[in-house]
C-alpha cells in the first residue's frame, strides 16, 4: 500500500494553520508552531534515538515559505530563521494522524521542564 499524497497544502498565515488535504480523504490543520517544534530537522531531532530537543516559545511561530521538494514533501520556512529538516508527505500524513497524542506530550514536557510556549 502506498502512502497518501497531498493534493492540497494551504497556508492560513492569520491562523498561523497548514492545512493539508491528503488523496485518502483525510485533511489536517496543523498549527505551525506543532510543525516547527515537530521538525525532522537533525536540529530538532538530534542524529539520534534520544537526541530529540525540546523547543520552547514557538507559540506565534509562522511560515515564510514553502518550497517543493521533489516529489516527496516541502521544507518549510519559519519566521524564527529555522529553514531545515524535509517535511516528506509520510512525515507530514503521520503528524496529523498523531498531532491530539505528539502536542499533548510537547506540552507536558514543556511543563516539566519549566519552559513556556511563549517568547
Amino acid at each position: 500500500m502506498t502512502a497518501p499524497r497531498p493534493i492540497d497544502i494551504v497556508l492560513h498565515q492569520a491562523s498561523r494553520v497548514l492545512e493539508v488535504s491528503f488523496d485518502n480523504g483525510q485533511r489536517f490543520s496543523l498549527p505551525c508552531e506543532y510543525l516547527r517544534v515537530e521538525s525532522p530537522s537533525a536540529e530538532v531531532q538530534g542524529h539520534g534515538p534520544g537526541q530529540k530537543v525540546l523547543v520552547a516559545g514557538k507559540r506565534e511561530v509562522g511560515i515564510v515559505a514553502i518550497d517543493p521538494i521533489g516529489h516527496y514533501g516541502v521544507l518549510l520556512r519559519f519566521d524564527d530563521g529555522h529553514d531545515t529538516g524535509i517535511f516528506s508527505w509520510q512525515t507530514l500524513h503521520t503528524l496529523g494522524l498523531e498531532q491530539e497524542q505528539r502536542f499533548a506530550a510537547y506540552l507536558e514536557a514543556l511543563t516539566a521542564a519549566g519552559l513556556s510556549r511563549e517568547r
